[in-house]
């Protein structure tokens, strides 16, 4: 596989090859839950996470990903999730996967990484090296599936080398599909995602664009006031279905927060098929959909000049 660090751009960084005018949204928030190189399709843990959604899988590799929005004239941003030392078990598919196959694929995938927040300064280093050697262009975060606290000054190293290249962080906020109905939660504990947690991040870090991923059941309250107060302070709607969004969450995307809504599926335990039919069925005005949909991702990620 060609190196995704050799193609040209700013400090090495590869350009991004989405052609804003041929897609019609850019999904913020999917998964690659599986490896080309032959990772289980399926673990227990997906198997009840498909369940829970009423998804027939929740593994998918970066090409098929790819494959799926290519045909569907959208883009997307992908991850994997590192939660090696919360749970013992090594991600899916690597960073370094990640970023290869998203440079194959780079007409439509936007690759986002993944660090342990419990390896620190170690990580920090990791951080740098997955930007300036492979090109990804934010970062993702599960407090609850990591098991950490947003506001840990442990964390902030990594978080000083995101903020230094200005590119956003994206963290998991609220209830969580991932070990729900399991006994004992699978050891997830939901506490970690209140996103109030991201208040002392925004202040601390105000130059790192925050994602707060999800409708933050049972704190939507907290989301939107961080996100009200905080000026890089983003909320993506991804992992419920539209016609479950509490009126508060609405009311706020149609008005004050009409710029820092994102359009995110939560592919594939959510696909942007299921999520756009109900979309459409909720009182979103004609002029805020095409915001949701595609321009605030875009603007946020960089791809307009």
């Amino acid at each position: 596989m060609e190196h995704p660090g050799g193609a040209g751009g700013a400090e090495g960084r590869p350009v991004s090859g989405i052609d804003l005018d041929s897609i019609v949204a850019i999904d913020v928030h999917t998964h690659v839950n599986a490896s080309v190189h032959g990772s289980p399709r399926q673990s227990e843990r997906l198997e009840a996470m498909a369940r829970y959604f009423g998804s027939e899988t929740m593994a998918a590799t970066l090409p098929e990903l790819a494959s799926y929005y290519r045909e569907r004239n959208m883009a997307c941003v992908a991850f994997t999730l590192d939660s090696t030392i919360a749970t013992g078990e090594p991600p899916f598919a690597t960073n370094e996967e990640v970023a290869e196959l998203a440079a194959e694929h780079a007409d439509v995938v936007i690759p986002f990484a993944s660090v342990d927040p419990h390896t620190s300064r170690a990580g920090a280093k990791q951080a740098r090296r997955l930007v300036e050697q492979f090109g990804f262009k934010g970062f993702k975060f599960h407090p609850s599936a990591q098991a950490f606290f947003p506001n840990d000054r442990d964390v902030y190293p990594i978080y000083e080398v995101i903020e230094e290249f200005q590119l956003p962080a994206m963290f998991h906020s609220g209830h969580t599909g991932v070990g729900a109905r399991e006994r004992g939660g699978g050891g997830i504990r939901l506490k970690f995602s209140n996103p109030m947690f991201l208040d002392d991040v925004a202040v601390d870090f105000p130059d790192m664009p925050i994602i707060l991923a999800h409708p933050s059941f049972p704190w939507q309250d907290e989301a939107l006031s961080v996100a009200l107060h905080k000026p890089l302070v983003h909320i993506d709607l991804s992992g419920w279905s539209p016609k479950y969004f509490p009126p508060n969450l609405v009311q706020h995307a149609n008005t004050l927060l009409k710029d820092k809504m994102l359009f995110g599926s939560d592919f594939p335990a959510i696909t942007p098929d299921r999520w756009m039919a109900a979309f459409e069925q909720i009182d979103i005005r004609p002029e805020v959909r095409p915001l949701i949909m595609k321009d605030n991702a875009a603007r946020l990620l960089k791809l307009t000049s």
